[in-house]
């Protein structure tokens, strides 16, 4: 896939801040729980290009692939915990608000499951994984990491 318009280069100084930022939610919590949620919304959004890095860099973490391969159907796999599960309810809701706004008993079980804090740290990450799906595409990006060259996957 050829990128339609790099907007690294188009717009250096905003993508930098961007990924700034990007950083700094990832990094507010779980390593795993982070990149349940970006391989969901990522699935969500018909997104490869993060579905490739977001797999890759999963596994590099120690992701087991059953739950990578199970996360299209989290709600009948028993493999993730009640936490992820309120994560991914949380992601699959805000990632599709033009299907309707999030069920009152989504909120009641997010709420239970995260700190006021964390709620908002959670809902952040949403943001920035959908932000980038929808850059990458929107521009048609294929960017290869560390972990996806380590993976040997090919561009």
């Amino acid at each position: 896939m050829t990128a339609r318009l790099d907007p690294f280069a188009a717009a250096p100084a905003l993508m930098k801040k961007w990924m700034a930022v990007s950083i700094d939610v990832a990094g507010s919590l779980e390593s795993s729980l982070v990149e349940l949620v970006k391989i969901r919304s990522s699935q969500i959004n018909a997104c490869a290009n993060c579905l490739n890095m977001h797999t890759a860099e999963a596994r590099a973490k120690g992701e087991t692939e059953q739950r990578i391969y199970l996360l299209s159907a989290w709600r009948e796999a028993p493999c993730y915990t009640d936490r992820e599960r309120a994560a991914l309810a949380w992601t699959e809701a805000l990632s599709t608000l033009s299907e309707g706004h999030p069920e009152p008993a989504v909120q009641e079980v997010l709420q239970t499951a995260f700190t006021e804090e964390e709620q908002v740290k959670l809902t952040l990450m949403i943001n920035v994984i959908n932000g980038w799906n929808r850059l990458a595409v929107g521009f048609g990006l294929w960017i290869e990491t560390p972990a996806t060259q380590a993976a040997g996957v090919a561009a």
